[in-house]
């Protein structure tokens, strides 16, 4: 039986005041207690390529969550593997860099 889910997609401003818009849409959507300052972590992350605009997006699949953040350029190694990034793969059972370089994702939740 495949597993149910959604996802949603928000664009954000690429200014630091929309952290805590980032973190209050995340745990509205979702219900896990770390998904909020995950989305925080990888929202910063880009913020700090200097992205004008930041794409969320938050995917369930049965008990798991995705979330993806990204800009419009590829990041810089530092933005990819900062600070934040030690919270988030702390927090998140896999993390990892997108495909097109331009973004970063973790997901929580059973890894079935």
């Amino acid at each position: 039986m495949p597993e149910s889910g959604h996802t949603w997609r928000k664009s954000f401003k690429g200014e630091p005041i929309e952290a805590a818009h980032v973190r209050l849409w995340t745990a509205g959507r979702v219900k896990h207690p770390d998904a909020p300052l995950i989305a925080n972590e990888l929202y910063i992350a880009v913020l700090g390529s200097g992205a004008p605009v930041i794409d969320m997006t938050l995917s369930t699949a049965g008990p798991r969550i995705r979330i993806t953040a990204e800009g419009p350029d590829p990041l810089p190694l530092l933005q990819s593997h900062g600070a934040g990034w030690a919270i988030v793969s702390g927090l998140a059972t896999h993390t990892g860099l997108a495909t097109n370089q331009r973004g970063l994702w973790a997901q929580v939740g059973t890894s079935r």
